[in-house]
């Protein structure tokens, strides 16, 4: 690790320049795989009793304000979380991070069951939130495996295959809930104990996670720091410079504005798909629970997708290309976001709410495909300012959903205008033309190494 103007700056070696998707030999691919496995199933946790919130409405009466607060509640403590987590990463290394999260967070997703009120559902559901920081420590560790030609792949994929947590535990907790009931436990004690399975498996993850990864490919910062091949920290003057360079730089908040737009929406979606449709098409538990679950289906490819859309117009137009990508990207998700919402058919509706993922995804991807370029000396800083922003977004949108004066078919229609006007966010961020100049050499350098390589070769870590 080195200082630099004020910043510090990580110097990690044996980067793999290529994702071998099928294998697990090297430390860079174990990582890639348990990495975004480990965010799914914080996903899964996370939004787990999305799904079931019928159930929890009746059992404890709570009213749509009520609910509106415990959704607001489940995001907004991920704001806190995320900015404090990523510093968290380079002090103790995210292996460490990760398998404490996973720990921590396992507990109230499996404690949530003995909430017998609004008061202790809703601080069950505030430190099940906490998880949601997951989405910083998958892209920092990703970032510490794989060479700049690949990270961005490698981002957003094992972020795409995370985010797909929120659509699996749609479908998959009402069926887990039909298992427990088949046993002949109530309604009211069978959502209580379906909540147990994801808080268990999170458990066993964080032994594989402990296990079978190390902070970079050379091992873990513990380690290197006393051999020498990172340098200890001294301070942290460098991390406080990088925040309030980042904090004072308004394409960061660009950013911010843009990703509480495409992942702000993903979250507040997840948390009111179910019970939309639930209510609005009269459809059963397990059927709401199905069709909401198509929507976080989606990011097996839709944000990977992003990020490749972003690379091809960066191919053509640089670092404004990827801009101009995530604009278009943002403006037709809000578009699709108000057409869903006016949708009074099911099929109509469905279909239309597969098109508005697809596209709320792809922006999602988009965004992180611009993030590693706006300031390379504070990139935590920003990732994680813009990583907040996300949940902030869905902090917002949670005020239209608690609102007794707005139906759901209301607040998502004034949610796909907020998306529209925020979209514009987007093509305030700009790049010097040094900047312009140095990332397309360091891109070509890239696309150089790897080529050189012979087929199916990676950097690995020296023994």
């Amino acid at each position: 690790m080195t200082q630099t103007k004020g910043f510090i700056v990580m110097e990690i070696k044996n980067k793999a320049p290529r994702i071998n998707l099928f294998s697990l030999k090297t430390v860079q691919m174990r990582t890639f795989h348990l990495t975004w496995l480990a965010f799914f199933l914080c996903f899964f946790g996370w939004f787990g009793i999305a799904p079931l919130m019928p159930l929890v409405r009746d059992d404890l009466g709570l009213t749509k304000g009520e609910i509106g607060n415990t959704i607001i509640a489940s995001v907004a403590i991920t704001v806190l979380v995320r900015l404090l987590i990523g510093p968290l990463c380079d002090k103790i290394g995210p292996r460490k991070t990760y398998t404490a999260l996973l720990v921590l967070g396992s507990l109230p997703v499996m404690l949530i069951g003995l909430a017998d009120s609004y008061e202790t559902f809703l601080l069950a559901r505030l430190a099940i939130g906490s998880i949601g920081a997951s989405f910083v420590i998958t892209q920092y560790h990703t970032s510490t495996m794989f060479a700049p030609n690949v990270v961005g792949t490698a981002n957003a994929t094992t972020a795409g295959w995370g985010n797909l947590g929120g659509g699996v535990t749609q479908m998959v907790m009402p069926l887990i809930l039909a298992m427990v009931l088949g046993f002949g436990v109530s309604e009211t004690m069978g959502w209580r104990l379906a909540m147990v399975f994801p808080g268990v498996i999170m458990l066993v993850v964080a032994a594989l996670y402990w296990f079978f990864t190390t902070d970079a490919p050379d091992g873990n910062y513990a380690d290197m720091r006393k051999s020498g091949a990172l340098s200890p920290e001294d301070d942290h003057a460098g991390a406080t410079k990088g925040m309030l360079a980042a904090a004072k730089d308004y394409r960061v908040w660009a950013l911010f504005l843009v990703y509480g737009a495409c992942f702000g929406v993903e979250l507040t979606i997840n948390n009111i798909a179910a019970i939309y449709f639930f209510d609005r098409f009269e459809l059963s538990l397990q059927t709401a629970g199905l069709i909401a679950g198509l929507f976080g289906l989606m990011n097996i490819f839709a944000r990977t997708l992003g990020g490749v859309f972003s690379d091809k117009f960066a191919a053509k137009g640089g670092l404004s290309g990827r801009v101009k990508f995530l604009f278009l990207a943002l403006f037709i998700e809000g578009v699709a976001l108000v057409a869903f919402s006016m949708m009074d058919a099911l099929v109509i509706a469905v279909s239309m709410m597969v098109v508005f993922s697809l596209f709320v995804q792809m922006s999602e991807g988009a965004t992180f495909g611009i993030v590693p370029f706006v300031n390379r000396k504070a990139l935590g800083s920003v990732a994680g300012i813009v990583g907040a922003g996300g949940n902030a977004g869905a902090v917002a949108a949670g005020f239209l959903f608690k609102s007794e004066a707005l139906t759901y078919q209301q607040g998502l229609m004034y949610l796909g205008i907020a998306v529209i006007i925020c979209s514009f966010a987007a093509l305030a961020v700009r790049f010097s033309e040094k900047t312009v100049a140095e990332e397309k050499e360091r891109f070509e350098k890239a696309m150089q190494e790897r080529d050189a390589l012979p087929s199916g070769a990676q950097a690995v870590p020296a023994e």
